[in-house]
């Protein structure tokens, strides 16, 4: 289920101004909630708020855009590693993981947008 576009705008307010969000998506580590962010200019990870595992809090660590998002490993169930944290994600954000960094690092390998105008 994609995040919502009141949680995105959320997200979008704790990052520096000017960056343009490309995705975002829910992840898991140590029990706590996080949501990573993924902008033209960095990966940020954002500390979810106890009561609200989709609502963003603060800024919990920042990371270079050149950063790779995958491998997934699928033991026992999705999970990435991002600055040595293994984050967990659900099944329906995997393919979110491998297109950030299929434009990151193989932008030749996205398909072309179908409504570029829009």
């Amino acid at each position: 289920m994609p995040v919502s576009a009141a949680i995105r705008e959320r997200c979008r307010a704790l990052l520096p101004p000017g960056e343009d969000l490309r995705y975002v998506f829910p992840a898991y580590a140590d029990g706590a909630g996080y949501l990573v962010v993924v902008t033209d200019r960095s990966i940020t990870v954002l500390a979810t708020k106890v009561f609200g595992r989709h609502e963003p809090a603060s800024v919990w660590a920042r990371h270079p855009r050149r950063t790779r998002l995958g491998p997934v490993d699928f033991s026992p169930g999705p999970v990435i590693e991002l600055g040595g944290v293994s984050f967990e994600v659900a099944d329906e954000y995997v393919a979110v993981v491998g297109a950030a960094d299929a434009e990151a690092f193989a932008p030749g390998d996205l398909p072309r947008d179908p409504l570029p105008d829009l």
